[in-house]
């Protein structure tokens, strides 16, 4: 039985037995079976070296996947550790802050108390102020009452009022300068009130000082025109007004207008002494001058100078300055130290008595001020009944 077979390499068909075509088949099959083992065996190692290099490859995108992954939770770790230490960093500043806001609130609140106290102790000083204010302003008011009540009482014709004012300047220039020649003017004849003959202890004339006296109520210029008219008539040095009321040159007491000189019945004494003085100065200058001649004269003259006299008079009139000063300045000093120390102990019972006021209206929740608390140490407080007194 003849059989065809085909070569699976070459596709040849071949005809051949059944017997050898089975050998043949068989080791066709045998071959083929090799064969395909060997391939299947390639393909196999093929296909593992392709997975294994897919594999390696799939597995280091995975490990670089991984280690990205890795690599952004370490940063994502390491920013959260920043955020958790800024964190704590805020939260420890925010302690800090909190502890300064607390320590600045107690510092306000202190400050604010502070202030307080010292509001209330000022409104305290000043309310007492004011009401010592008014008392003063109510006793002025009344003593200038009473003085204009007693200026009307007084208060006569302007010709008795001048002639009494006249009569009282005389007296007194009489008795401050007895060495002078103090007389009036006779009335009708032309002149002004009074004249005073200014003489040295020896009797010799040094000049003639004016004197005009005035008691109205208003200031005139004519005044002034009048009692220069009589200086120059009666030949005289210096013309004096004393007037009780006083133009704007003279609201200090004494002052100079047109020539003439204006002072108040208080100061009339001493701005009658200045002037004197300086008679008698350019008088004994001038009999200096003409009496100078040999060395005798000479000593004479400067002993009798005003240099001279005014250099014993310095020794005397510090020592008499000082022991003055020292007297006004005890006495002063000491009125001022117990008008303060009486001011001290009203404003101490004020204060004490408004927050007293205070602390009955309040309570208890007042604010205890130190000072004004029980405290029999305190000096102020066990003198001020005897300084009261």
């Amino acid at each position: 039985m003849n059989t065809i077979i085909r070569c699976p390499h070459c596709g040849l068909e071949v005809e051949v037995t059944e017997a050898l075509a089975a050998q043949i088949e068989k080791q066709l099959m045998h071959a083929v079976t090799e064969k395909h083992a060997r391939e299947i065996e390639e393909i196999r190692k093929s296909t593992e070296s392709k997975m294994r290099k897919q594999l390696l490859e799939e597995s280091a995108k995975e490990i670089a996947g991984l280690e990205k992954q890795l690599e952004e939770k370490n940063r994502k770790v390491g920013e959260m550790r920043d955020q958790e230490l800024a964190l704590r960093e805020a939260k420890r500043k925010l302690e800090d802050r909190e502890k300064e806001l607390k320590l600045e609130v107690a510092r306000t609140i202190d400050a604010e108390k502070k202030k307080l106290e010292e509001a209330v102790l000022k409104q305290a000083a000043e309310e007492h102020r004011l009401r010592d204010m008014e008392k003063d302003k109510l006793i002025r008011d009344l003593q200038q009452s009473l003085e204009d009540a007693r200026r009307k009482a007084h208060q006569g014709s302007q010709q008795l009022q001048g002639e009494v004012q006249e009569l009282d300047l005389e007296e007194t220039l009489r008795n401050a300068f007895p060495m002078d020649i103090i007389e009036p003017v006779e009335k009708g004849i032309r002149g002004a009130d009074l004249r005073q003959i200014v003489r040295t202890p020896r009797g010799s004339i040094c000049g003639v000082i004016l004197w005009e006296a005035k008691r109205t109520k208003l200031w005139s210029d004519d005044w002034l025109v009048k009692l220069k008219d009589d200086l120059r008539h009666a030949k005289a040095n210096i013309p004096i007004i004393v007037s009780a009321q006083l133009p704007q040159e003279a609201v200090s007491g004494f002052g100079f207008k047109n020539g003439v000189y204006v002072v108040s019945f208080a100061l009339a004494v001493p701005v009658a002494e200045v002037f004197r003085q300086k008679l008698t100065e350019i008088a004994r200058e001038k009999f200096i001058s003409a009496n100078r001649g040999t060395k005798g004269e000479e000593l004479y003259a400067y002993i009798t100078s005003h240099q001279f006299r005014q250099q014993v008079e310095s020794l005397v009139e510090v020592y008499q300055d000082i022991h003055s000063q020292i007297q006004k300045e005890r006495a002063a000093l000491e009125k001022i130290w117990k008008s303060r120390e009486s001011q001290v102990v009203r404003l101490m019972h004020a204060t004490a008595g408004m927050i007293g006021s205070m602390e009955g209206l309040v309570g208890q929740s007042f604010l205890q001020i130190k000072g004004l608390d029980l405290d029999t140490d305190n000096p102020e407080l066990s003198e001020s009944p005897k300084l009261i007194e």
